[in-house]
C-alpha cells in the first residue's frame, strides 16, 4: 500500500504536512481521482467515495490528449481550456508517475488526422484553417508523405494533416496510479446524500459537512466535492436551485490485439473523417490498439452492434489491417454531457464543490479541471485566468446568480 506522500518541487516523496481540515470526494473516475491527489498534496486528509472505482467512462477512454485535433467550430469557451489542460498535461502526468512508481502510458507522439474522400479532405481543410486562425501548430501533409510515415495506412487515405503536439496517456494506468496513492482512502462505497449542519437542508448559511454513503455511514468532513460523472446530478442535497443539465453520451469502444506480423500497426495516433464521421485508432505500447468515436444518445447502456459495424469499416478505410486484428474488449460508457460541452467546476453552496460534465474531453481536461476542483475548494478559483473560471461556472444553467461563496483558509500550494 502507498503511504501518504506529497510530490516536492525537487521530485522527492514527503509525507503530506498534519491537517485538521478534510475533504471527502464522491467519484473515483479520472476527475475525482485527480482532484483527491492534488488535494492531499495541499495537505488535506483525504477520502474517495465510489462503489465501483474507474468503471465509468474513465474505463473506457482511448486517452487521447489532444487540444488541437479536438477543435470543432462554435466552442470558443472549450478551446482554451483545452489547450491549457494540454501545455500542463506532461508535468502533470510524470508528477504522478513518479510518486506511485509507476508508468502512465503518457507518449508523446504526433497525430496524424485523415481523410476518407475528397468531401472529407475539404472538411478537414477548412478545419486547418481555423486551427491556424488560432495560432495552433498543424502541417498538411500529403497522403503519400502519409503513407510513408505510416505505411499501414491505405488508399483510403486521401489526404491528411501531422498534429505534433497532440499525444496520448492510458487513462487505466494513470488511475492505476492514483488509487496506488491514495491507498485506503479510497472507500468502495457511493454516495447518496450531501450533510449540511444547522437545519440539515441545503440554502440560507447552511454549510455542508460531509456525505451519507448508500450503506448509511456518514463521512464528515471540511469540505465536500461531487465529481461523479453522469451520476453527480443524482446526490441528494444538491441545492436545489442549482440546475445541472447532464447527459449521458455513449461512445462505443473496442480494444484489439495486433498480430506479431504487423505491428507495429501505426506508431501514432491516426484520427480520421470518413463520409463526414470521426474515426480514430490510438496504438499502445503493449502492441494493442484502441479503436473509437462513435457518440450516440440513447437508452442502449451496452455496446451498439451499428457502432461496432461503423467503426471496423471506417477504420478499414484508412488502415485496412485492422481487420487482421483481434478483439478482445468492447466497452460502452456514458459520458457526462452538459449543454455547451464545457465542464461544471466551481462552489455551488458553502463547503460543497461540484466538478462535472466534462463529455468527451475528461481525460484531456483532467489535469486543468482538477486543479480548478482544488482551487475552488481552497477558496482559490478566482485566482485563474477569468476566461477558464467563468466558462465552468456551475451556475451558469440556472435561473439565479451564484450565491456569495464562502471563504476559507487556504492551505499549504502543491508544488506542481
Amino acid at each position: 500500500m502507498a503511504v501518504s506522500t506529497a510530490y516536492a518541487e525537487n521530485g522527492a516523496s514527503t509525507r503530506a504536512p498534519k491537517t485538521e481540515r478534510r475533504v471527502v470526494v464522491a467519484g473515483a473516475g479520472i476527475i475525482g481521482l485527480a482532484t483527491a491527489w492534488r488535494l492531499l498534496r495541499r495537505g488535506f486528509d483525504v477520502t474517495v467515495l465510489d462503489a465501483a472505482p474507474v468503471s465509468g467512462a474513465t474505463f473506457a477512454a482511448a486517452g487521447m490528449l489532444a487540444p488541437v485535433s479536438e477543435v470543432v467550430w462554435d466552442q470558443p469557451t472549450l478551446y482554451p481550456l483545452m489547450v491549457e489542460s494540454g501545455r500542463m498535461y506532461r508535468e502533470f502526468a510524470l508528477a504522478i508517475e513518479q510518486e506511485a512508481g509507476s508508468g502512465v502510458g503518457y507518449i508523446e507522439n504526433s497525430t496524424f488526422v485523415c481523410a476518407g474522400d475528397s468531401a472529407d479532405r475539404q472538411t478537414l481543410g477548412e478545419l486547418v484553417e481555423l486551427q491556424h486562425a488560432m495560432g495552433m501548430s498543424v502541417e498538411r501533409i500529403t497522403a503519400s508523405a502519409a503513407r510513408r510515415a505510416e505505411p499501414a495506412l491505405g488508399p483510403g487515405c486521401v489526404g491528411a494533416v501531422d498534429i505534433p503536439g497532440d499525444h496520448q496517456v492510458n487513462p487505466r494506468l494513470l488511475c492505476d496510479a492514483l488509487l496506488e496513492i491514495l491507498g485506503e482512502r479510497v472507500v468502495r462505497v457511493a454516495a447518496a446524500e450531501v450533510l449540511y449542519d444547522g437545519a440539515g437542508v441545503p440554502g440560507g448559511q447552511a454549510r455542508a459537512t460531509g456525505l451519507r454513503a448508500t450503506d448509511g455511514r456518514e463521512f464528515l468532513a471540511d469540505e465536500v466535492v461531487i465529481a461523479a460523472g453522469v451520476d453527480s446530478g443524482d446526490v441528494s442535497g444538491l441545492p436545489k436551485e442549482l440546475n445541472l443539465p447532464l447527459r449521458p453520451v455513449y461512445g462505443d469502444v473496442l480494444r484489439l490485439r495486433v498480430p506479431e506480423r504487423l505491428q507495429p500497426l501505426v506508431t501514432r495516433t491516426i484520427r480520421g473523417v470518413v463520409q463526414g464521421r470521426p474515426v480514430y485508432i490510438v496504438p499502445r505500447a503493449d502492441g494493442t490498439v484502441v479503436l473509437g468515436a462513435t457518440s450516440r444518445e440513447d437508452d442502449m447502456a451496452g455496446v451498439s452492434a451499428e457502432g461496432v459495424h461503423q467503426l471496423l469499416r471506417d477504420a478499414y478505410r484508412l488502415v485496412p489491417g485492422i481487420l487482421e486484428c483481434e478483439i478482445y474488449e468492447m466497452t460502452a460508457k456514458a459520458r457526462p454531457g452538459s449543454p455547451d460541452d464545457v465542464p461544471m467546476i466551481g462552489q455551488v453552496a458553502p463547503g460543497l464543490t461540484v466538478s462535472t460534465g466534462y463529455f468527451r474531453h475528461g481525460i484531456l481536461l483532467t489535469a486543468v479541471g482538477s486543479k480548478l476542483t482544488a482551487d475552488s475548494v481552497c477558496g482559490t478559483l478566482a485566482d485563474n485566468d477569468a476566461g477558464l473560471v467563468s466558462a465552468v461556472d456551475p451556475w451558469r444553467f440556472s435561473e439565479v446568480n451564484d450565491p456569495q461563496r464562502s471563504t476559507q483558509p487556504q492551505p499549504e500550494e502543491e508544488k506542481l
